[in-house]
């Protein structure tokens, strides 16, 4: 019997090896950053804007932005860096991206969507209808993505929130689009980004503060005046507390609709405001 001991031990060897090969593989999922673009990155901020920088961002979306991703078809790159994350403004096709883009090629057209800054500022006065909101107050920009603060003007007044941006399509040019809020004191997660809703919506997150107010609005791009707006306004404080506001909507046409949730009232009428993106139902 001893003289197949050698070959035992062989074939255990063997196995064992195969097992640790096994073990040692791994899996990934494409970056939700997208590929870099070519184009020139917008220019800094005049003196007045305080301007901050930050590590590169997460590869995933912002907690008030991120959903389940699936990955894009080998060979192609998402428009938006990742299938997960939602058109809010000012486009709400990648063909109309895609036209604009064309249309500056030729005559300059609308230069502001090539800086996620201005892009940033004209959401949030334009779109939102938050005009006191007129400055930026941080600016990072890392490849297909940039996130903006923006605040109010005043000595008192903080940062409002930070806009998240992404570069809409693969072009040089291809112009910024808003997809969500970076949050912290002040969070939207219901309902969640990028699921389908119908009236009425129940919203809620957390929130700290003292003495809170706090209101929402559901608005889509081809409408100026919102869908649907809540009774003012819903009380909250505290820390990390959890808050929930019920609105009704209605006359919803376009894909993605926005939910946007503000507070403020005590330095300025909006001092704080987050925002998620959902799907008509």
């Amino acid at each position: 019997m001893n003289k197949w001991h050698p070959f035992r031990l062989y074939v255990a060897a063997a196995a064992a090896c195969l097992m640790m090969t096994a073990c040692s593989g791994s899996g990934g999922s494409p970056s939700a950053s997208g590929s870099r673009s070519t184009a020139q990155e917008a220019p800094a901020p005049p003196p007045s804007e305080t301007t901050t920088r930050s590590p590169e961002p997460p590869t995933t979306a912002p907690t008030a932005t991120q959903a389940p991703t699936s990955p894009a078809p080998e060979g192609t790159t998402p428009p938006l860096g990742s299938w997960s994350l939602q058109p809010v403004w000012p486009f709400t096709t990648l063909a109309q991206a895609q036209a604009w883009e064309r249309a500056y090629r030729s005559s300059g057209h609308q230069s502001w969507h090539r800086d996620p800054g201005r892009t940033a500022l004209s959401f949030t006065r334009g779109y939102l209808g938050f005009t006191e909101i007129d400055r930026v107050s941080s600016r990072t920009v890392s490849g297909r993505h940039a996130r903006i603060g923006v605040a109010p003007t005043g000595p008192e007044s903080g940062t409002a929130a930070v806009i998240h941006l992404v570069r809409f399509g693969t072009g040089p040019d291809a112009p910024w689009e808003v997809v969500g809020t970076d949050d912290t004191t002040f969070s939207l997660t219901t309902p969640a980004y990028g699921s389908p809703v119908r009236s009425p919506l129940v919203t809620g997150g957390r929130i700290s503060g003292v003495d809170e107010s706090i209101r929402v609005q559901v608005r889509q791009p081809s409408s100026e005046a919102p869908l649907g707006t809540s009774a003012c306004c819903t009380p909250a404080g505290g820390d990390d507390q959890p808050w929930n506001v019920s609105v009704s909507f209605s006359g919803a046409r376009d894909p993605v609709l926005t939910v946007i949730a503000s507070t403020g009232g005590h330095v300025a009428e909006v001092e704080r405001f987050t925002i998620t993106a959902v799907r008509t139902g």
